[in-house]
């Protein structure tokens, strides 16, 4: 297979490049991140260690971080859906949207996961307060930006909604929308019924037990 991707089902930065893997039907081999020797097989060919990695065998490339990997396939892997644009103002305002996801979805909805893990005597009180901050204008942001749009960019699907989905789906989760925000309920559901998301959630299904409560 050329293409390996490093991963485990329950990451949500996984979440994204899976996603645009499966819109194109691009083929690859997943590895698994559930063992001590995965762990020592990706660390061996990126040692920060941190996941997703993808490698290209053929193209002898090691691929690192999300956005970076989607903007890879579309270039060497390209398929019907193009998740990064190549008109150039709208790449710009594309790659900002997702980079929108990421810092402020995303990275806060990080934080309180992280916290939870944390055990009582180490908790950051403060830094899970500015992160629900940062995360409740994230979310109105978007309630009122997602009011005439069917995905982040408008009609296209492309590479701010792979960002969006995982980031939306986990952060929901520990702060809900709530019924003020209705736009962004139901943007969300759509991204959830895509199929290339829907097959992303069902793989993640059986490991969602291990999730903090």
């Amino acid at each position: 297979m050329t293409l390996k991707l490093y991963s485990h089902p329950l990451s949500s930065f996984c979440h994204k490049v899976l996603i645009a893997l499966y819109e194109n039907a691009t083929p690859f081999e997943p590895v698994l991140l559930a063992d001590a020797e995965a762990w020592a097989a990706l660390k061996a060919i990126w040692p920060i260690g941190k996941m997703p990695v993808l490698r290209d065998e053929v193209r002898d490339r090691i691929v690192t971080e999300s956005s970076i990997i989607i903007e890879y396939l579309g270039r060497y892997y390209p398929g019907p859906v193009e998740l990064a644009p190549a008109e150039v103002d709208f790449a710009r305002q594309v790659r900002l949207r997702d980079r929108f996801f990421d810092f402020y979805v995303h990275q806060p909805m990080q934080k309180l996961n992280d916290d939870r893990r944390r055990p009582a005597d180490a908790k950051d009180p403060y830094g899970v307060a500015e992160a629900r901050r940062v995360l409740e204008i994230a979310y109105d942001m978007l309630e009122g930006d997602m009011a005439s749009k069917t995905w982040a960019m408008g009609e296209a699907f492309t590479m701010a909604d792979c960002a969006a989905a995982p980031a939306l789906f986990y952060a929901g989760r520990m702060v809900p929308f709530g019924q003020a925000r209705p736009n962004l309920g139901a943007y969300l559901e759509r991204l959830m019924a895509r199929p290339s998301y829907a097959r992303v959630l069902a793989e993640a299904e059986p490991y969602f037990h291990m999730l903090p409560a």
